[in-house]
């Protein structure tokens, strides 16, 4: 579907199935301070790793949806899962621009990888997926090793993201890649950088860590910057608005302050499969 004219004051929608995504979130703020956004954690039906891709694709197209209808103009997949899951079809359903997790960071992987020999962690729905080997697979002379990591997601919103346990836990996972001479790591979900020192422990100074938070950043700055949509500096200060459709928004909070420092005044409780704005009405909470 080709492109519909959106105002640059519009602001760029970010969907995760949690938290994590606010991973993304930070790394556009920080390349982007000007832009206004929308963050919408599914927290009702996180996580969704676990679940099957085509229950996946169903939640994370009505969040889509909905955020295409508050008047965005980007959508920002901010889960490899939910990424995984709409791959194929999300920029066929939408009139605005969609940035992905999965692309960016392979491409990185891709140029900065000596040996050939890529590794990649996950949850269970994306390894499953093999949406990364699918991009991989572009490269023959590329070996992509794969773990599922189901219970770094767990660690992580815990706050448990040092010691022994998480030690135990990566040297576990990550025994098959260290075997198959890995020289990348893509860490293929958003809660992982908060384990980068773990996993740089693990797997040694010389891998190189690719996150999909960073170059998913560098993806939105480099499309908003060439379709001209960057938003205007006299626009006054930019807008955020959190929302997430599980009940606890006392917890989102939380979690997003001990996870990333992020201070959170306000998060707007929605309901999964309605509209929180009329398109176009775009407006501070």
């Amino acid at each position: 579907m080709s492109t519909r004219e959106v105002s640059p004051e519009a602001p760029i929608g970010v969907f995760d199935s949690g938290v994590g995504g606010l991973t993304v979130a930070r790394a556009i703020r920080d390349q982007l301070p000007g832009e206004s956004m929308i963050y919408v954690g599914d927290t009702a039906r996180t996580p969704y790793g676990p679940r099957p891709i085509a229950e996946v694709r169903r939640f994370a197209l009505e969040i889509l949806d909905d955020l295409v209808a508050q008047g965005v103009k980007m959508l920002v997949i901010a889960c490899n899962t939910a990424s995984a899951a709409v791959l194929r079809d999300a920029r066929e359903r939408y009139d605005v621009p969609v940035i992905e997790v999965i692309g960016p960071t392979v491409r990185s992987a891709m140029s900065i990888t000596r040996n050939g020999r890529v590794g990649l962690i996950g949850t269970q729905g994306t390894i499953q997926s093999r949406a990364y080997d699918d991009l991989f697979s572009m490269r023959s002379d590329i070996e992509l090793t794969s773990a599922a990591c189901p219970r770094f997601v767990e660690l992580v919103e815990a706050g448990e993201t040092s010691g022994p346990v998480v030690i135990d836990v990566a040297e576990g996972y990550l025994a098959p890649l260290v075997a198959a001479g890995i020289d990348t790591l893509v860490l293929g979900c958003t809660h992982y950088p908060f384990l980068r020192g773990a996993l740089r422990q693990v797997v040694g100074p010389d891998v190189a860590l690719v996150s999909s938070d960073i170059e998913t950043a560098n993806a939105v700055y480099e499309v908003l910057t060439a379709r001209g949509m960057l938003r205007p500096a006299d626009s006054g200060d930019p807008v955020l608005r959190y929302e997430a459709t599980g009940p606890d928004t006392a917890e989102f909070k939380a979690l997003a302050k001990r996870m990333l420092g992020i201070g959170i005044d306000a998060v707007d409780r929605v309901q999964t499969g309605t509209i929180a704005i009329p398109p176009g009405a775009f407006r501070a909470p």
